[in-house]
């Protein structure tokens, strides 16, 4: 009974530590040389305004975690939409979530911090250079690979607050309309001057008719 029991212990030992080694689901691998690379979101889903990062795992050949990338070390460009709406980032650095100095984090692991604002495809291009090997490697989101990014209203409760996008568009609004409405003010407001103008030049004329027909006036009742 005791071997028993200190089997089932190793057993379930043994799964535990495969469980914490194993990396996020939802992530796919490209291979760059004699390293595998195992990318995808931090967290997930993905959800837009919600911070969060690009998750890399490096392993060897033997597949044995890599926490040393060289002196170039890798860098990921984000991209989001398609064709003329494509927005790129730029090149984010890869850092190791592992701390030698305290043993804290997980071998292999590497982040770059990112807060997605828009709901979407995301395309990960993840370059540089592990020890002497040149990395490129992409992959966009989809159901083999990582998430899409969606907007957060489904699980919010008890109040759905504006996305992002909603709230720039009502933003957008809002100024469109305070614009339209400085306009029409400075022109009433140039139309109420020239109003005014028209009535002092009015005035004026007025004042020098009526000094000219009292001149005409004098001058026939002296001749």
């Amino acid at each position: 009974m005791r071997r028993i029991r200190f089997s089932l212990g190793a057993i379930a030992l043994a799964t535990a530590g495969l469980l914490i080694a194993t990396p996020a689901l939802a992530h796919t691998t490209k291979d760059a040389g004699p390293y595998h690379l195992t990318f995808g979101w931090r967290n997930e889903p993905a959800y837009t305004g919600a911070e969060n990062a690009v998750q890399l795992f490096v392993k060897d050949a033997k597949g044995n975690p890599v926490d040393d990338l060289g002196t170039k070390g890798l860098t990921v460009a984000v991209t989001t939409g398609t064709g003329a709406t494509a927005k790129t980032s730029s090149p984010m650095t890869l850092t190791s979530a592992f701390d030698p100095d305290t043993g804290l984090g997980t071998h292999g692991e590497f982040d770059a911090p990112i807060l997605p604002t828009t709901a979407g495809t995301y395309t990960f291009h993840i370059t540089g250079d592990i020890s002497g090997t040149a990395v490129d490697v992409s992959a966009a989101s989809s159901d083999k690979t990582f998430a899409d990014v969606t907007d957060p209203t489904a699980i919010e409760f008890p109040v759905q607050t504006q996305t992002l996008p909603q709230l720039s568009s009502a933003i957008t609004t809002l100024q469109d309309r305070v614009a339209s409405a400085q306009s029409a003010a400075a022109a009433a407001k140039s139309s109420a001057s020239s109003s005014k103008t028209v009535a002092i030049i009015a005035i004026v004329v007025a004042v020098v008719l009526g000094l000219i027909a009292l001149v005409a006036g004098r001058g026939k009742k002296t001749a």
